[in-house]
C-alpha cells in the first residue's frame, strides 16, 4: 500500500461518513430483502421458494466476490476498484427494482453481489488509512456500528417501503444513498490511491470454484422442486458439484497463488473458528427468513409487522458491542462465544413452542433475548480464527472467513427452505388422517361450521387451511429445535480452539 497520510478535520468526518454508509449500504442490502419475498414472489408469479432465489443468487455471487476482493483492490487499487463497486451497486440496485420478472431480478442480484463484494473490506482499509494510528480503534468501532444498526433498519425500512410503496422500493433506496457516497468518496479520497501490484491470479482454480459453487447452490434451490435425486437435473448438478470440488481441491494444494488458501487449515484456531462462525451463521441468517414467512404467510402480518417484530435482535448488540470490544482482551474469548451459543439454543428453543395463536410479543422477545448472543458471536469469533496467524496471513485468512460464512447463509437459506416445505407434508398427513366421521372432535367443528351457514364443502377446506397453518407451525418448530440443539453442539467444537488469541509474528501456537 503506498503512503498516505491521515485525514484531519472535516474532511475525515465527511470520509468516514461517506465508508461508513458504504457498508451500512451492503449489509442493509442483505436483510431488507427478507420481509419483501413474499410480495416479491406474488407478484412476479413465482412461489416463495422460488422467491429465496433473490437472496441466495446475492449470497453467492458476493461470497466468490469477496474471496477475490484483496486480489482485485492490489492490482488495480483499493480506491479505484471501491469507486466502481459503488456505481455497480448502484446500477444494479435500479435494474433489480424495476427487474419484470424472476429470472431477471436473479441475474441482476448476481452483478449486484459480484460488484458489493470488495465494498465491506475496502470501506474498512480505506478508512483506517483515514485515521492516525492512535485514532485507529475508534475508527474501527464507528465502521463496526454500522454493521450493527443495518440489521435493526433493515426489517423495519423493507417493511414499511414493502407496505406503503413497491417491493422495488428496497432496491431504489441504495440509488440516492450510492451516489452519496459515490461523491463524497471521489472528493476526500482522490489522490490516495494504493500501490497497485501486478498479481497472478488463479485462473483454473476460479473456474472450478465458480462451477462446484454454482452446481452446488442451484442443486440445493432446485432440489425440493424437482424432488430431489429422483431428478436426473438434480443427479447430474450432485456430480458436477462433487467432481469440481474434488478437482478443486486437488489443483490448489499445489497452486503457488490459489483462490482458497487450503493452507491456513493446517492452523487450528482458523479451522476451528471459521467453521463455528459459518455454521453459527447458516442457522442465524436462516432463520432471519423463516420467521418473516412464518409471520406473512400463516398469521396473516404485513411486512412492516414482521420486520417490527425482527428489528429487536439488533438493540442490545449496539450497547453491548462496544463493552465487548474493550474487556474482550480480558476474558476468554471461548467463554463469550459459549454464551453466545447457549443464548442462540435457549432462543431458538423458546421459538419451539409457536403456534398459530402466537402474540406479536412471543415473537418480538426471543428476537431480543437474542442480541445477547448476536454481540457475543461475531466479534470474538473472529478474532478466534485470525489468532495465531502472521501478519501476512490476515487478510487471506479473513477473505476465506468471510467467504465461508457467505455461503453458509445462502446454503442455510435453500436448505431450511426445503426442510420447512417437507417437514410440512409430513405432519399435514399425519393430522389429516386423524379427519374422519368418527373422530368426535371433527364432528363438532363440522356441525359448528355447519350451524354457522357453510356446507360441508366448505367447511371441510376450511379445517385443511387450519391444518396447513398448524403443520408449517410444527415443521418451523422442528427446526427451531434442531438448531437449538446444534448451538449446543458447537459449544464444544469452540472449545477446541488454543488460546491465547492474539495475532504471532511467527505463526506460533496456531496449529
Amino acid at each position: 500500500m503506498s503512503t498516505v497520510s491521515p485525514l484531519y478535520g472535516s474532511a475525515r468526518i465527511w470520509a468516514t461518513a461517506a465508508l461508513a454508509l458504504a457498508t451500512f449500504m451492503q449489509v442493509l442490502d442483505t436483510t431488507i430483502t427478507n420481509v419483501a419475498i413474499p410480495t416479491i414472489s406474488g407478484d412476479l408469479g413465482a412461489s416463495v421458494t422460488e422467491g429465496t432465489w433473490v437472496i441466495t443468487s446475492f449470497g453467492v455471487a458476493n461470497a466468490i466476490s469477496v474471496l477475490l476482493s484483496g486480489w482485485v483492490a492490489q492490482r488495480f487499487g483499493e480506491v479505484r476498484v471501491f469507486m466502481v463497486g459503488v456505481i455497480g451497486f448502484v446500477l444494479t440496485s435500479f435494474l433489480s427494482g424495476i427487474a419484470p420478472s424472476l429470472d431477471l431480478l436473479i441475474f441482476f442480484r448476481v452483478l449486484q453481489g459480484l460488484l458489493a463484494g470488495p465494498l465491506i473490506p475496502l470501506s474498512q482499509s480505506l478508512l483506517l488509512a483515514c485515521y492516525p494510528p492512535e485514532k485507529k480503534t475508534l475508527a474501527l468501532a464507528l465502521w463496526a456500528m454500522t454493521i450493527i444498526l443495518a440489521p435493526i433498519v433493515g426489517p423495519i425500512l423493507g417493511g414499511w417501503i414493502t407496505d406503503n410503496w413497491v417491493w422495488g422500493g428496497i432496491f431504489f433506496i441504495n440509488v440516492p444513498v450510492g451516489l452519496f457516497v459515490a461523491g463524497v468518496a471521489f472528493w476526500q479520497l482522490k489522490g490516495r490511491e494504493t500501490t497497485r501490484l501486478s498479481l497472478p491470479v488463479d485462473r483454473v482454480g476460479l473456474a472450478l470454484l465458480i462451477i462446484t459453487i454454482c452446481a452446488f447452490q442451484i442443486m440445493l434451490d432446485l432440489g425440493n422442486q424437482y424432488e430431489w435425486f429422483s431428478s436426473n437435473r438434480i443427479i447430474a448438478l450432485a456430480i458436477i458439484a462433487a467432481v469440481g470440488l474434488v478437482f478443486l481441491l486437488i489443483w490448489e494444494r499445489d497452486e503457488p497463488y490459489p483462490v482458497l488458501d487450503l493452507a491456513l487449515f493446517k492452523h487450528r484456531n482458523f479451522t476451528i473458528g471459521s467453521l463455528s462462525l459459518s455454521l453459527g451463521f447458516l442457522m442465524y441468517f436462516s432463520s432471519i427468513l423463516l420467521l418473516p414467512l412464518l409471520m406473512q404467510e400463516h398469521l396473516g402480518y404485513t411486512a412492516t409487522m414482521a420486520g417490527l417484530a425482527l428489528a429487536p435482535v439488533g438493540l442490545l448488540p449496539v450497547v453491548l458491542s462496544p463493552l465487548i470490544g474493550r474487556y474482550s482482551s480480558k476474558i476468554d474469548l471461548r467463554l463469550l462465544v459459549s454464551l453466545a451459543f447457549l443464548v442462540f439454543a435457549a432462543c431458538y428453543y423458546w421459538r419451539t413452542f409457536y403456534t398459530p395463536a402466537i402474540s406479536f410479543g412471543w415473537l418480538a422477545w426471543p428476537q431480543f433475548v437474542q442480541g445477547i448472543g448476536v454481540a457475543c458471536f461475531f466479534m470474538p469469533l473472529t478474532a478466534i480464527t485470525l489468532s495465531g496467524l502472521p501478519p501476512e496471513r490476515i487478510a487471506s485468512a479473513a477473505s476465506m472467513s468471510n467467504f465461508m460464512r457467505t455461503m453458509s447463509g445462502t446454503i442455510g437459506v435453500s436448505l431450511v427452505t426445503a426442510m420447512w416445505d417437507n417437514q410440512e407434508k409430513i405432519h399435514h398427513a399425519n393430522l389429516v388422517q386423524q379427519i374422519n366421521p368418527y373422530n368426535p372432535v371433527v364432528q363438532d367443528s363440522l356441525s359448528g361450521l355447519m350451524a354457522h351457514g357453510f356446507s360441508m364443502q366448505q367447511a371441510l377446506g376450511l379445517i385443511n387451511q387450519k391444518i396447513t397453518q398448524l403443520s408449517f407451525f410444527m415443521s418451523a418448530n422442528d427446526i427451531f429445535g434442531l438448531f437449538a440443539v446444534l448451538f449446543i453442539v458447537l459449544i464444544a467444537l469452540v472449545w477446541q480452539a488454543r488460546g491465547p488469541f492474539s495475532e504471532s509474528k511467527d505463526g506460533a501456537g496456531a496449529g
